[in-house]
């Protein structure tokens, strides 16, 4: 991948991870059940590193970082927003939003894998991990998910 592709994947992957730190933060905002709450702030202050992380990837190979999230990701948060408000059970609507973008992240950090071969070591190291922790956090989703469903919550 030639410098100005990886720059290009890895400011997208960066937009991504804004947009779920900002999901994960509109989520805890909205779910009345406080361990949810901590747990949804949790995992955006994550996010928030995974983003530093990447913004020091990206400016290390002297490329500038982008500093916000996208359009698609606000438009999602919106959607979340009012479906949450309009569905009877709220927790599970959120938790089958924060599903839909952890899976869409793994997405993303597999095209930008798929050419590990051109990417620096420490590189492919910090997005392996990171891909690594957002599969684990679709376990505990699913888990959580699966609680509200069960007890209406």
């Amino acid at each position: 991948m030639e410098s100005v592709k990886t720059e290009k994947y890895l400011n997208a992957l960066l937009e991504k991870t804004y947009d779920a730190q900002r999901g994960y933060a509109n989520a805890a905002e909205v779910t009345e059940h406080v361990q949810l709450k901590r747990w949804l702030a949790q995992q955006g202050a994550r996010r928030t590193e995974f983003a530093a992380s990447l913004a020091g990837e990206i400016k290390g190979m002297n490329a500038t970082p982008e500093l916000d999230g996208s359009v698609a990701g606000d438009l999602h948060r919106g959607w979340m927003s009012i479906k949450a408000a309009l569905s009877l059970n709220k927790d599970e609507s959120i938790l089958e939003e924060c599903l839909t973008g952890e899976k869409a992240a793994i997405e993303e950090y597999n095209d930008v894998l798929s050419h590990k071969n051109e990417l620096s070591p420490t590189l492919v190291t910090v997005l392996e991990a990171q891909k690594d922790e957002i599969k684990a956090t679709i376990n505990k989703v699913n888990t959580l998910e699966d609680f509200a469903e069960d007890h209406d919550i």
